[in-house]
C-alpha cells in the first residue's frame, strides 16, 4: 500500500476529525496517510522544506512562505472549491461620514492577527493601492488571536468588529464569508453597518508538495481527492466540517496579492 505523509495544523478540534475521515477513505482506496499534526504553520513549513512530510495542507501564507524559502522548488496540488475567489471586506458604520477609503486617513482601522492573510496582510496591501500607506496614514489596531495559525479562525476578525461596534474603531476588516455568516446569524446588522470597500479576489488554502514528490503518487492522490463526493454521507460530514463541496485543482495566480503584501511589509514569521 502506498504511504504518504501529510501535515495539517490543528487550528480547531474539528481538524483531527476531518483528517481521520480522509485517512479512512484513502486507506479503503489503497493509499495509507501518515498524519502529522502541528500547532502552527511555521513548524509545518519547516518540516515540508526538510522533506519530513510529503504534502502540507497549507494556509495561503504558509504556501507563500514555503515558495519563498524554497526558491520556488515546491509543488502544489488541490484546494477546496471555497478556497477560490475569496475577498476581504472593509466594514464601517453607516452615517459616520465615511464614504471612501480616502476618508479613513488618520482614522483607526481594525485588523485580525499579525499573520492573517485575509484580515491583515492583503487588506494592508489594498489600502496601500488605494493611497493609504501602512504605519503612516492610519492607525492599525490589531487583534492578535491565534498568531501562528495564519487567520484560520474568526477570533481576530470578530474582536475587530466588536471594537468597531463599541465605537473604538472607524472601520474593520473581515473575510467575505465571515461578513455573510455574521449578517445571516444577526451578529452584524446590515441596517447599521455596510461594506465600504472590498479587495480583489484571492485564493486561500492549498496542498503544497515537498520537492521531488513522486508525480505518479501525486496523480493517484489527486484522483482520490477528485473522487470524494458531497452526496456520499461518509464524505459529507468531513466536507461540511472543512467547508467545501468539492476538491478542485489548485492554481497559483490567486496568491499574487499576498505575495505583494509580504514584499511590501517585508513580512517575516520571526
Amino acid at each position: 500500500m502506498e504511504k504518504v505523509t501529510i501535515g495539517a495544523v490543528i487550528y480547531s478540534p474539528q481538524v483531527k476529525v476531518v483528517w481521520d475521515i480522509i485517512a479512512d477513505y484513502f486507506r479503503q482506496e489503497g493509499m495509507e496517510l501518515d498524519l502529522i499534526f502541528f500547532s502552527n504553520y511555521k513548524d509545518q513549513v519547516d518540516y515540508l522544506l526538510e522533506g519530513k512530510i510529503d504534502i502540507a495542507w497549507n494556509s495561503p501564507l504558509a504556501y507563500v512562505m514555503s515558495d519563498i524559502r524554497s526558491n520556488g522548488k515546491l509543488g502544489y496540488s488541490y484546494m477546496r472549491d471555497t478556497d477560490q475567489d475569496r475577498h476581504s471586506v472593509l466594514v464601517v458604520k453607516k452615517d459616520q461620514g465615511i464614504q471612501a477609503v480616502a476618508d479613513l486617513k488618520g482614522k483607526k482601522i481594525g485588523f485580525g492577527a499579525f499573520d492573517s492573510p485575509q484580515a491583515r496582510l492583503i487588506p494592508i496591501h489594498f489600502l496601500k493601492d488605494n493611497g493609504l500607506e501602512f504605519d503612516q496614514d492610519y492607525q492599525e489596531e490589531r487583534f492578535d488571536i491565534g498568531v501562528g495559525l495564519h487567520g484560520d479562525h474568526v477570533g481576530g476578525e470578530k474582536d475587530a468588529f466588536e471594537a468597531l461596534k463599541a465605537g473604538d474603531l472607524d472601520a474593520s476588516w473581515m473575510l467575505d464569508l465571515n461578513w455573510e455568516a455574521w449578517v445571516a446569524d444577526g451578529t452584524i446588522d446590515p441596517n447599521v453597518y455596510e461594506v465600504l470597500a472590498e479587495t480583489p479576489n484571492f485564493d486561500h488554502c492549498i496542498f503544497t508538495l515537498r520537492e521531488g514528490f513522486d508525480p505518479e503518487v501525486l496523480k493517484e492522490w489527486e484522483r482520490l481527492l477528485d473522487k470524494m463526493d458531497y452526496n456520499n454521507p461518509d464524505h459529507k460530514e468531513m466536507m461540511d466540517l472543512e467547508g467545501l463541496k468539492k476538491w478542485v485543482p489548485g492554481r497559483l495566480e490567486g496568491f499574487k496579492q499576498l505575495q505583494e503584501a509580504v514584499a511590501y511589509l517585508n513580512y517575516s514569521e520571526e
